[in-house]
């Protein structure tokens, strides 16, 4: 399709499920409020947070077409209840995550620093740091977190003294506990 803009109005178009490519690029569009909330929680309910996946749901066929590519970050909004943690406490080492609190009040934990958190602060987290965020308020703490999408990334619990890996072609991200063993072992 051929856009002429001054013909036809790419928004009308677009709302009718017909795209636009002019030129090389690509554009798509969502609308927040229509992406469902997920819930993830830990079976004793420490880490409890409700999500709206925006990077999943570009990746959905209705927002337009495919993107040539991955693109270069993930994006999500986070609503965490009052006494929830959002993960266990830990690092990536590949990932950088920055973090714009929208409404609620809560703590971040950063390596060995706990600061509190409201409404407009943002909060960068880059690789090898720590962090976890808690929602300490009585009301749910809203924010973004907007991600690098790493090819891969492993992680780390300081508290537990777990790893994990993560990368696309594995379904359920491993989490295991390092031993020290010699270079050669089970090599020869």
């Amino acid at each position: 399709m051929v856009c002429d803009t001054t013909a036809v109005r790419v928004d009308a178009l677009a709302s009718r499920g017909v795209f636009c490519h002019c030129g090389s690029a690509i554009m798509k569009k969502i609308n927040l409020n229509e992406i469902p909330w997920r819930e993830r929680k830990s079976p004793k309910g420490h880490y409890h947070r409700f999500l709206r996946d925006v990077a999943l749901a570009f990746k959905n066929p209705k927002s337009g077409p495919a993107f040539r590519s991955e693109p270069p970050f993930e994006v999500e909004l986070v609503r965490l209840p009052p006494g929830a943690k959002n993960f266990p406490f830990h690092d990536h080492a590949a990932e950088w995550e920055f973090y714009l609190v929208i409404s609620g009040t809560g703590k971040i934990r950063a390596g060995k620093v706990t600061r509190s958190l409201q409404s407009g602060d943002c909060v960068m987290n880059p690789p090898g740091e720590a962090h976890q965020i808690i929602n300490t308020g009585k009301e749910d703490l809203l924010y973004y977190v907007i991600a690098n999408n790493s090819i891969a990334d492993f992680y780390h619990y300081p508290d537990s003294n777990k790893w994990g890996v993560w990368a696309p072609h594995l379904p359920d991200s491993p989490n295991f506990r390092q031993k020290e063993v010699k270079y050669y072992e089970g090599e020869e």
